[in-house]
């Protein structure tokens, strides 16, 4: 069973990333700040979190946390939490939700290349797993690629039926037009922010080993994180109209973000980070691509570009070139592949 269980948790986390990806779309096309987003769903994860912890962590005794700890926290928080998740929900506003999803499948090659540059990984360029893992890292290219510069026919919605989020003229809210200049920024914002994810995922199995309970650490995580929000959202945007909240898409983004995000996925992913590593975790986010593309069809009537398949399969390719390099390596020792005339 407990091997069974790591696989189980990070389907849960998927289903709640591609929940997130439209849910968040929906909100954003609505007019919701991204940054505003982002504090928010921060300070409703704190305020769900920080009660929990206290009563739980308080039961068992807790060694000191030294001030170099916190610091270390404080600054992995900063490049995981609020840069992050503003550049993504940035970005994510400039593109759809299905395509959003399919540049996330970039992670987990963003994060092999990291731990290998960090000694953390192996990569034999002479070896058959060393050139399967390259071929993995072109394919991710590749499908990032396709997903930036082409767009492609739209697929026709698996719903045909009108919902609460298409308007008067029958078209769906959520299947904006984007410009290609808008379609290209958006999804190279999305690049750079998983690539910030990408340090934020390898640095925090780092940090890990240094606590002994998880709880505390999403909870230290949560702090911080609307600390920084706060101050980001408030150095660009100064319109407090802007920043009240009303019984709209914008507030049901935010609570399932606080709830099943910030609370519930942050101790879900800081545990299989713990049990599996970095990797492990992400190599799961072709999921949420499938899931974000169903449920955004069928569910949200959007309408899927062709570039956005195309690409997402490309990049699930990368994915899984990778980990069948690993999985090589991981059974016997390999011979390396020498030119018989060198």
């Amino acid at each position: 069973m407990d091997g069974v269980k790591p696989y189980a948790v990070v389907i849960l986390i998927q289903i709640i990333d591609a929940g997130l990806f439209m849910i968040t779309k929906a909100a954003l096309t609505f007019g919701l700040n991204p940054l505003i987003f982002v504090f928010y769903r921060q300070a409703f994860g704190t305020l769900l979190l920080v009660p929990l912890a206290v009563i739980l962590v308080r039961r068992k005794a807790q060694p000191r946390l030294s001030f170099m700890l916190l610091f270390k926290t404080f600054m992995l928080v900063l490049i995981g939490i609020p840069i992050f998740f503003n550049l993504f929900f940035i970005g994510l506003s400039y593109v759809s939700a299905t395509a959003t999803s399919a540049i996330s499948n970039s992670l987990p090659v963003f994060t092999f290349i990291f731990t290998v540059i960090l000694g953390m990984e192996t990569l034999k360029l002479k070896s058959r797993s060393g050139i399967i893992k390259v071929l993995g890292i072109l394919f991710c290219v590749t499908g990032i690629m396709i997903i930036a510069l082409y767009k492609g026919p739209q697929l026709s919605s698996l719903n045909h039926h009108h919902s609460q989020f298409t308007n008067h003229e029958g078209n769906s809210n959520l299947d904006t037009k984007h410009s290609t200049t808008t379609w290209i920024k958006g999804s190279f914002i999305l690049i750079l922010s998983c690539i910030i994810c990408s340090l934020w995922f390898v640095f925090q199995g780092i940090l890990l080993k240094e606590y002994q309970s998880k709880l505390l650490f999403t909870t230290f995580l949560c702090i911080f994180s609307t600390i920084q929000s706060f101050i980001i959202a408030i150095m660009f945007e100064r319109d407090f109209a802007k920043w009240k909240l009303h019984w709209d898409m914008g507030l049901l983004a935010i609570g399932y973000s606080a709830v099943a995000v910030t609370g519930f996925s942050y101790y879900l992913q800081a545990w299989c980070i713990e049990k599996k590593g970095p990797v492990f975790l992400v190599i799961s986010s072709p999921l949420a691509f499938v899931f974000t593309m169903i449920g955004s069809s069928f569910i949200l009537g959007e309408k899927i570009n062709l570039g956005s398949v195309f690409g997402g399969i490309s990049l699930v390719a990368g994915l899984y070139s990778v980990l069948w390099g690993k999985s090589m390596e991981n059974k016997v020792p390999e011979p390396s592949i020498e030119c018989s005339e060198c």
